[in-house]
């Protein structure tokens, strides 16, 4: 079972059909104990870094995604869902994001005669052996859509980057904790086979 926390963020439903799709059974829940007793959790989210966590702390989802995460079950960040595992953004300056993973969330450059916000396919650059890509190719594309990205302080977690006029830390993972930037539940076969590989990743601490 795939808790998916709902904390009134979009794009809830293409990650719920996503996991269908792969047969994988998923729920949307805000509740503390439907989430510690999940086989799997994913956090997804689009919209501002701030309100986001706003309306974690509101409904108490940051103190359920820290006690997943320390008891080992194997956790999904997807798009907002990355950065907010981090430190803090550019975004929302003073807003402290949940910390557990070292590492900022910066704007991206508008200077590089590129489109802000990044919105489309991109290619990602595997490295470090990731669980998550398993199977698939380098250089495989994957769908955007972000104005920010994260700048991992730790290397050795990034599992895929991009460019976009700097090197996008794309998807990360440690230990049970996995995020990606891009969107794998809009990129077609790529992104079903990276939800099937986080869907079979055992408790890991």
């Amino acid at each position: 079972m795939v808790a998916v926390i709902d904390y009134d963020a979009g794009n809830l439903k293409s990650v719920m059909k996503a996991f269908s799709y792969i047969g994988e059974e998923a729920f949307l829940t805000r509740d503390y104990k439907e989430i510690l007793k999940a086989d799997k959790v994913v956090l997804p989210g689009v919209g501002s870094f701030y309100n986001a966590m706003s309306e974690l702390k509101k409904y108490e989802l940051d103190k359920a995604i820290k006690d997943v995460c320390e008891k080992g079950t194997p956790f999904l960040g997807i798009c907002l869902g990355l950065q907010l595992l981090f430190q803090g953004s550019d975004e929302s300056p003073g807003c402290e994001g949940l910390s557990l993973l070292n590492g900022f969330i910066h704007k991206l450059p508008e200077d590089k005669d590129l489109k802000v916000p990044n919105i489309g396919w991109n290619s990602i650059d595997l490295c470090n052996e990731g669980r998550l890509f398993k199977g698939i190719d380098d250089k495989s594309f994957v769908y955007f859509v972000h104005s920010y990205y994260l700048e991992a302080a730790d290397e050795s977690i990034v599992r895929a980057t991009c460019d976009y006029g700097v090197t996008v830390h794309a998807s990360i993972e440690k230990n049970n904790i996995f995020a990606c930037q891009f969107h794998p539940e809009k990129s077609s076969g790529v992104g079903l086979n990276i939800l099937k590989n986080f869907s079979e990743i055992d408790y890991a601490h």
